[in-house]
């Protein structure tokens, strides 16, 4: 004699698949849509490191009054942690948004702060009116790192991606 399945478990099994068409695509819309989410956490150190760029960076320009060959170790020194901190950021997962920005500070042909610092190589010095423009540019993009360092949402992405096509 076979045992009898119960009518509520009948229900219950025709109900479940009845309902298996409509969830299976939401749950694959869902682990999609959570893929280009994929942001890079917080990190404390390019957050320390994007502040001590911006400060340190900002000080240095105010340099560039006077002769180059006064501060030129200053300036390599500085440049070669702009360059570690460009290096880091390029091997962090899910960073194209950062390291975009730091590729476009570090680069000598752009308006950014590795740029200024060939300018005053090539000058020799620089006038006061030329670096606090280039103060202020060179603020506003370490700023805006610093602030998509903090918090990491679409807001600050797009505030980076829309002065990477600016500049």
């Amino acid at each position: 004699m076979k045992p009898s399945l119960s009518f509520q478990y009948l229900q219950v099994k025709r109900a479940m698949l009845f309902r298996l068409p409509f969830l299976l695509p939401l749950l694959v819309l869902f682990f999609v849509s959570c893929k280009g989410l994929k942001t890079a956490v917080f990190d404390q150190y390019s957050y320390q490191q994007a502040v001590s760029i911006k400060v340190e960076g900002l000080s240095l320009m105010g340099d560039a009054t006077e002769a180059y060959v006064e501060n030129e170790e200053d300036v390599r020194v500085f440049l070669l942690e702009l360059d570690k901190i460009v290096e880091y950021e390029k091997n962090k997962p899910d960073n194209a948004v950062s390291y975009a920005m730091w590729q476009a500070v570090a680069n000598e042909d752009r308006n950014l702060l590795a740029g200024f610092f060939k300018r005053w190589r090539d000058k020799g010095q620089l006038s006061n009116v030329f670096i606090d423009e280039a103060k202020l540019q060179v603020s506003e993009s370490l700023g805006l790192i610093i602030k998509y360092e903090a918090n990491k949402n679409k807001t600050n992405e797009t505030n980076i991606l829309n002065f990477l096509s600016a500049n």
